[in-house]
């Protein structure tokens, strides 16, 4: 079995930062791509960031020049540094990781989510 832990997220005043850090363990055979996403109440879950094994980045252009993913490949850990914070961030913040686990099947996992509230 796979798990995604994520921890970091609470309540920020706008303009502060947060830093989100998500760990993959269990029967893991090598990770391929990492990635966060967000839904707010009454929303669809979308995408934040992303990054790729190969340290490859995708963002969403509401958070660009705000938020930075990274990784180390080495520990199958995930970050998500956010600066600029604002209201419209508020969200439950989840951890994805596509995983090729020891039965040898790739799969998507998804972490529990993490409650970001940015208000003052």
């Amino acid at each position: 079995q796979v798990q995604l832990v994520e921890s970091g997220g609470g309540l920020v005043q706008p303009g502060g930062s947060l830093r989100l850090s998500c760990a993959a363990s269990g029967s893991i055979f090598s990770v391929s791509t990492m990635g966060w996403y967000r839904q707010a109440p009454g929303n669809k879950r979308e995408l934040v960031a992303a990054i790729t094994s190969g340290g490859n980045t995708n963002y969403a252009d509401s958070v660009k020049g705000r938020f930075t993913i990274s990784r180390d490949n080495a520990k199958n850990t995930v970050n998500l540094q956010m600066n600029s914070l604002k209201p419209e961030d508020t969200a439950v913040y989840y951890c994805k990781a596509y995983v090729l686990a020891t039965t040898r099947s790739w799969n998507d996992y998804w972490g529990q989510g993490t409650q970001v509230t940015v208000s003052s």
